[in-house]
């Protein structure tokens, strides 16, 4: 029961701090958001001690400000790419292995892969990611692992 009160409160905290309107039925309806967010991770059995959303909660921000500039980067890159005549736009599908023990951390890697510009994630199997790349620095920056080592510290370094 505490793992749902602590995703409740999760929630809760992170609507209101992105929400920034505080009226009765916006307050409604993120309550109803809410309970029915964690009413579905009860029924689907996603929350409990292996799944606990406070192993997260300080790491998170620091995860999320990485990969935001993350994000700013490789949209400087594809726009270079984009704009500039002479520079290459080289597609290519990378096949890269994934280390992350848990199901929730695949999938935070590939989402995390998916919303890097220039970088789409195509297959997500247990101990692989194959993704498509838009440039050589896209594919590059995925075979070296770093983002996939910040999903690991973002679970504790499990």
């Amino acid at each position: 029961m505490r793992y749902l009160i602590s995703l409740a409160l999760i929630l809760a905290l992170l609507w209101l701090g992105i929400s920034g309107v505080y009226k009765p039925l916006l307050f409604t309806l993120g309550t109803a958001s809410v309970l029915f967010v964690v009413w579905l991770s009860k029924r689907m059995d996603v929350v409990g001690v292996e799944h606990n959303p406070i192993i997260y909660s300080w790491r998170l921000p620091i995860y999320w400000t990485w990969l935001t500039w993350q994000i700013i980067i490789a949209n400087l890159q594809v726009a270079a790419a984009a704009l500039k005549p002479g520079q290459q736009v080289r597609p290519q599908i990378v096949s890269v292995p994934v280390e992350c023990v848990s199901a929730i951390g695949n999938v935070t890697y590939a989402n995390s892969v998916t919303l890097t510009p220039g970088t789409v994630t195509l297959l997500l199997e247990k101990n692989m990611l194959t993704a498509h790349a838009l440039l050589d620095s896209s594919a590059a920056s995925l075979k070296t692992g770093e983002m996939e080592r910040w999903v690991e510290w973002l679970e504790g370094g499990r």
